[in-house]
């Protein structure tokens, strides 16, 4: 069997400092949905490109996938609920049909509600997106006005197949406990990448997944550096924080993990993403400069420069290579602190 992999796609440069929110792997699932004769809805949710393998067939028809109703013998059209990973700030979406050339819905809708106890029986649904045609095989990106959401419906008109659904947003963060320590970098709570030097072989925000890395794809790795220099990304923290552990993991990178790595960080109100960039160079130590081995887990206590407050930090990765996972530990500290 031969197997196709979907290209990948440059994210509009307004959605690159956006979460998806609808990804299995922070904990996105299917609710409900119309019809899934074909190939079930949970795959529109995963993380990976869609693939396409020839000759693979199962009990219903061929395998493909994603999400795939059956033709409509009758009025209406099909439809989808997923439960947000997270709630957020919902502000766009990727509608994507690859692989699916004769059997993509003809049009799409999206309505979104907040329901953080999981009620939707007498929900109100927002419409988020008016319904836009779709075509073959390809990405389709939209824009929406933020909203609130822990809950989208996407509506496909009649019938047909979705290869992936993403959907871009700001996490928000709610009830927080700031007594118990949490990863003030990782995706669930918010944490966010704002910039970085090269993303080649691999985007920096795989450092935020949860879990560990699932293989040497699933990281943030570079170029080989030709030129003086290093390797760099600036990260958000969900929210300020004292951070008291950090966890630096090479996970499958052997012959290609950066020599050394360090962290700089700092506390600032109201930065915007670009005046960011320049200003790290400057910002302090949290992690001096620290050696770093093949596929392990490197863990700091005692290292940790202290810190009464940071949101933002920098890591520079020495001079180039792969890192698979970043962990900043610590609590939150109150604006009130």
């Amino acid at each position: 069997m031969t197997v196709h992999i979907a290209k990948t796609v440059t994210l509009p440069s307004h959605f690159q400092a956006l979460t998806n929110l609808a990804d299995a792997r922070i904990g996105a699932t299917i609710v409900s949905c119309s019809d899934e004769f074909f190939a079930q809805a949970e795959r529109m949710l995963q993380s990976t490109p869609a693939q396409f393998v020839e000759g693979k067939y199962d009990d219903n028809g061929k395998w493909m996938d994603g999400w795939e109703t059956r033709r409509k013998r009758e009025a209406g059209y099909d439809w989808c609920i997923v439960r947000l990973g997270v709630a957020g700030l919902v502000s766009g979406f990727d509608i994507d049909t690859s692989f699916f050339t004769g059997n993509y819905p003809a049009s799409a809708s999206v309505e979104g509600c907040y329901a953080p106890d999981n009620q939707l029986d007498n929900i109100e649904w927002i419409p988020l997106l008016e319904n836009s045609v779709l075509f073959p095989d390809q990405h389709h990106f939209f824009d929406c006005s933020a909203q609130k959401i822990t809950h989208i419906r996407i509506n496909i008109f009649p019938d047909g197949g979705i290869a992936r659904l993403r959907v871009y947003g700001r996490v928000v963060v709610e009830n927080v406990d700031t007594s118990q320590q949490i990863d003030l970098i990782g995706l669930k709570n918010g944490g966010r990448i704002v910039a970085f030097s090269d993303a080649h072989f691999g985007h920096p925000n795989n450092l935020l997944n949860p879990d560990r890395g699932l293989n040497m794809g699933d990281g943030w790795e570079t170029k080989r550096r030709r030129a003086p220099g290093f390797d760099w990304c600036i990260i958000a923290l969900g929210q300020a924080g004292s951070v008291e552990k950090i966890e630096v993991d090479t996970a499958y990178f052997k012959g290609n993990f950066p020599a050394f790595c360090s962290i700089q960080a700092t506390y600032i109100e109201d930065a915007t993403d670009a005046q960011l960039i320049p200003q790290s160079m400057f910002w302090p130590f949290l992690l001096e400069q620290q050696p770093l081995t093949m596929d392990n887990i490197h863990e700091y206590l005692e290292e940790v420069i202290q810190h009464q407050k940071v949101n933002y930090i920098r890591v520079n990765m020495i001079p180039d290579g792969g890192i698979s996972r970043i962990r900043l530990w610590g609590k939150v500290v109150s604006n009130f602190s």
